[in-house]
């Protein structure tokens, strides 16, 4: 069923040996097999335009971790707003939903500042877009929320209303299998 999934995500996997040193296919393959479930999130991720692939492992586990590697936030998650509370309160010119929710709906999470400059180690992401970024607490019960790209060969951070959205700003997600 997830063949061309697989197939797909090795291809990737083998022309992008620099974000993944010391991995193999066959290591991330029995991941993958171990956890099925995680093809359905892989292949969301895939069909939104975010070209998943292996950028490393999470801390002292064998879990893989899959981040959205396209050269631009994904085309099929742009137009969204941050979160639910950010669209119900929209007025007008409702978006057609939220990052949040679609990365729940997903199974992905957003990644975190920390994370998304990590990713920029590994090439120039979001040169021409924007990133939703995960947002704390006490910035989003202001209203706001963050975003990331990359200008100039440098990696800013911003803040914005939550409730904003634009067609260049979409979200990356991450996943751990």
């Amino acid at each position: 069923m997830h063949d061309d999934l697989i197939r797909t995500l090795q291809t990737r996997f083998s022309r992008h040996m620099h974000r993944h040193p010391g991995w193999t296919w066959d290591k991330v393959l029995a991941r993958l097999n171990a956890a099925p479930a995680s093809l359905v999130a892989l292949q969301k991720m895939e069909d939104t335009g975010g070209e998943p692939d292996v950028i490393g492992h999470a801390g002292d586990t064998d879990a893989v971790t899959f981040c959205d590697c396209s050269t631009e936030s994904p085309i099929g998650r742009r137009s969204l707003c941050f979160d639910a509370a950010a669209l119900a309160a929209r007025k007008a010119n409702k978006p057609a939903g939220s990052a949040l929710a679609m990365a729940q709906a997903m199974g992905i999470a957003l990644l975190t500042q920390a994370q998304y400059r990590q990713l920029q180690e590994l090439g120039p992401f979001d040169r021409k877009t924007s990133s939703w970024i995960a947002t704390p607490d006490s910035i989003r019960a202001l209203g706001g929320a963050l975003f990331c790209d990359r200008r100039y060969d440098q990696v800013f951070m911003y803040h914005n209303g939550a409730e904003s959205y634009y067609a260049s700003r979409g979200f990356r997600g991450l996943l751990r299998v």
